[in-house]
């Protein structure tokens, strides 16, 4: 078994090749291949941080804090009437818990494989997407729809064709909460100890520049930006984080990364994004 940088070095290795396995592919190869990668990621690297995660001591109330923290997160946005997508929904801890606060919840990932055996809430469903793209889920019916660490994974075409159809799945005047790592306090996968920028399964990270443009391309009318940490969360000016993010352009690359890696930087820069149909 390998230990230490050994170890690191072989996850580096193994999961910048299946990430430009899916870089180099088509659109017609990826409906398929992001859970191959996946698959074979978990296969060939034993000592993968998700494998080891629930053996570790304390990862229930890791879990916890992280499903609270969303909720805290969340809070603004839901209501008893409103019906909720989560996108990339992984264990569904926070469909599950989210299902006691609104009447109606649409669970979405591309396997169920880690869903649990536990009952779901009467309220609840888990849908499969074929391709992590498409939405199964009504059309117009969503009031709010959450991701978290989520956008980063997708090859960039396919983030722009996800939130056309996250788009087409809102309500009028519907939010699409996302969370995902700003590029200049990254890379924040396994590459970051080896590149300047991500090249792992990190396939594009994004700035809040590059964020919202995105979003108001796919048709949002609004994007807002929130800031924060420890399940705190204040909405700041899109003015403010643009103005930081090129003041960091003009700095030398590791001054640039210092700073931003800062818990002051991350607080403002973490992309906690509000987008409104």
């Amino acid at each position: 078994m390998l230990v230490g940088k050994d170890a690191l070095r072989h996850h580096y290795t193994v999961e910048r090749e299946l990430a430009d396995r899916l870089r180099n592919a088509t659109a017609s190869q990826r409906v398929h291949l992001y859970t191959e990668v996946y698959d074979e990621l978990m296969r060939r690297v034993p000592q993968h941080p998700q494998l080891l995660a629930r053996e570790a001591p304390g990862w229930r109330e890791r879990r916890e804090r992280s499903v609270q923290w969303q909720l805290s997160m969340l809070a603004r946005f839901i209501t008893p009437e409103s019906v909720f997508l989560e996108v990339g929904a992984g264990d569904c801890a926070l469909s599950r818990r989210i299902a006691s606060l609104v009447e109606r919840v649409h669970a979405v990932d591309v396997t169920d494989s880690v869903a649990g055996k536990e009952p779901f809430p009467l309220n609840m469903t888990l849908a499969l997407s074929i391709d992590g793209i498409r939405m199964p889920v009504p059309a117009g019916g969503i009031d709010v729809a959450f991701s978290n660490q989520l956008m980063e994974h997708l090859h960039p075409e396919d983030a722009e064709r996800q939130l056309r159809a996250i788009f087409e799945a809102l309500a009028p005047g519907g939010a699409y909460f996302c969370i995902t790592p700003n590029r200049f306090y990254g890379p924040c996968d396994v590459s970051q100890h080896f590149d300047a920028v991500a090249t792992g399964l990190h396939l594009r990270e994004y700035s809040a520049r590059e964020l919202r443009a995105l979003f108001l391309g796919a048709g949002f009318s609004r994007v807002q930006f929130f800031a924060g940490g420890r399940g705190r969360m204040v909405r700041v000016p899109y003015a403010a984080v643009a103005a930081f993010e090129s003041l960091l352009e003009s700095l030398p690359p590791r001054l640039r990364r210092r700073l931003a890696g800062s818990a002051p930087a991350r607080a403002l820069l973490g992309l906690r994004v509000a987008a409104i149909k």
